[in-house]
């Protein structure tokens, strides 16, 4: 799988493979990390790679006590399918 970087200065966790980049915007509010919209080139689709991305995001908040709010469909779709990985940080899931 490729590095995930969290690059802060653009809020966004992203991956650079082969010249595409793939990138899960997000904000910061407080103690809560809202993830807003995660974007795959369709060069990068159907590898995993969204769903890296949102690993990546949970495990962050987990390392510094943050509340994961997705907003984002795919993030929020993701994160129901696989429990194992939203259980790793608290989740404050958004009305539908």
């Amino acid at each position: 799988m490729p590095e995930i970087v969290d690059n802060a200065a653009r809020s966004r966790f992203e991956a650079t493979i082969d010249g595409h980049r793939a990138d899960l915007l997000y904000e910061r509010d407080g103690r809560r990390l809202v993830l807003l919209h995660t974007e795959v080139p369709e060069a990068l689709g159907g590898h995993g790679i969204g769903g890296e991305l949102v690993t990546a995001a949970v495990d962050e908040a987990a390392r510094e006590g943050l509340t994961i709010v997705p907003i984002c469909p795919y993030a929020r779709s993701w994160l129901r399918k696989h429990p194992d990985i939203a259980g790793r940080a608290a989740i404050d899931w958004p009305d539908e």
